[in-house]
């Protein structure tokens, strides 16, 4: 069983609701040498259902129901060891850039063993009609029609109101920076890495992995 996770890593948080563009922003950092993109979506897609751990998520995705928070982490950090051991994530030299996970201040709090979050970004969007649009435009764009109807878009941005957000007050205002999710994505990625670059630990090793 590896090691990996055993002593903290450094990592980024991506936060905010459906639409504000996390997802977008968590893959374009992740193409970046020393950057490794890592979405709650890929830790499921990519877990092993024949494994122990994997019958147990099987248990409760197929009769329909929420898998809690302790088996949620632990399927993420089983996954985030396989791409340790596989060496497509190097935790010596990386950031893991998270996008989707932590889903609530339980998990925060459980990733904290594991994890040194050194930022969190706010993608702020107050404007909820423009997140409605963005997430009716990748739905059509995706052929997901359910997802685009009124109603699991409002229970979607309720549900982030409601569990998700509060993470924000999880960690000190020091490590939250706000940006401005309606800026065009190339300016809301300038707004990420100049904040990034300006970071101790960034400066620290910054020349690693080179």
């Amino acid at each position: 069983m590896s090691k990996a996770l055993d002593i903290k890593r450094p990592a980024f948080l991506i936060l905010g609701a459906p639409g504000s563009g996390k997802g977008t922003q968590g893959k374009i950092l992740g193409s970046i040498p020393r950057f490794f993109h890592c979405a709650c979506g890929d830790v499921f897609r990519s877990l092993d259902t024949r494994t122990a751990i994997g019958q147990r998520f099987v248990d409760y995705s197929s009769r329909g129901e929420l898998v809690p928070d302790e088996l949620t982490i632990e399927l993420w950090k089983a996954q985030v060891d396989n791409w340790s051991d596989s060496h497509v994530y190097k935790p010596d030299i990386d950031f893991l850039v998270l996008d989707g996970i932590p889903r609530n201040v339980p998990q925060a709090a459980m990733m904290s063993k594991f994890l040194e979050v050194h930022q969190v970004f706010h993608l702020s969007c107050p404007d909820r009609g423009e997140l409605a649009r963005r997430m009716r435009k990748r739905a059509l764009k995706d052929n997901r029609l359910d997802d685009a109807s009124d109603r699991v878009i409002q229970q979607r941005i309720a549900t982030y109101e409601a569990e998700t957000k509060p993470i924000l007050e999880y960690y000190s205002a020091a490590l939250v920076t706000e940006i401005d999710a309606t800026q065009p994505p190339v300016e809301v990625l300038n707004d990420i890495i100049s904040k990034i670059i300006s970071l101790p630990v960034y400066k620290e090793t910054a020349t690693l992995g080179i």
